[in-house]
């Protein structure tokens, strides 16, 4: 049966001479209603469950979009959360590094270091973690944590002056403030 056929039972005839003998539609249904009236209430229906099928493959998509994303942003969170505690240690590194006197280890010791710090910005770099350039920048909350502020000659306000620790981002997120002090205006009449 095609669809024009459902949609006009009475369509096809009944044969050879067509006279008096019924077409279907035309007599009671089993409900005593007409088939035709049965026949649009079974084609509304088909219709209505037709269109709560596609809205349920529609949720379905979006569910499991939704939870694609979901499961990238705790991949994301996790490695975050591992490259902050790297990032710990190779600030206690580069703190290391740089109050060895000169004169206190052998050239291969300060070698050695420098060889595990550079292979742990290998490490940073490959995981797309990038340092936020401070100094001399204008301060952004976003970016920088002041943790002080201090008059610099020359120097404009609102303008980072130095480095305490570094700040990093990874894939434009920032994983970890830079921890800067900032320029202030000096007080009035101090010129």
């Amino acid at each position: 049966m095609t669809d024009s056929d459902e949609r006009d039972p009475g369509a096809g005839g009944t044969g050879a001479g067509g006279g008096d003998a019924a077409r279907p539609g035309d007599g009671p249904g089993p409900n005593g209603a007409p088939f035709a009236a049965e026949l649009e209430e079974a084609l509304r229906e088909r219709d209505q469950f037709r269109a709560m099928a596609m809205r349920a493959q529609a949720d379905l998509e979006n569910y499991r979009r939704r939870a694609a994303g979901e499961r990238e942003e705790l991949r994301r969170f996790g490695q975050s959360q591992l490259v902050l505690k790297v990032l710990g240690v190779a600030d206690d590194l580069e703190r290391a590094i740089s109050h060895i006197p000169e004169d206190a280890v052998a050239p291969g010791w300060r070698d050695g270091l420098e060889l595990v710090r550079r292979g742990i910005d290998r490490l940073l770099e490959t995981e797309g973690v990038e340092p936020i350039e401070a100094l001399g920048a204008p301060f952004d909350p976003a970016r920088h944590e002041a943790v002080s502020f201090e008059e610099a000659a020359g120097a404009e306000a609102g303008r980072v002056t130095a480095v305490i620790r570094q700040g990093y981002t990874q894939g434009g997120r920032v994983l970890r403030a830079a921890q800067v002090a900032v320029a202030k205006a000096p007080p009035p009449g101090a010129e």
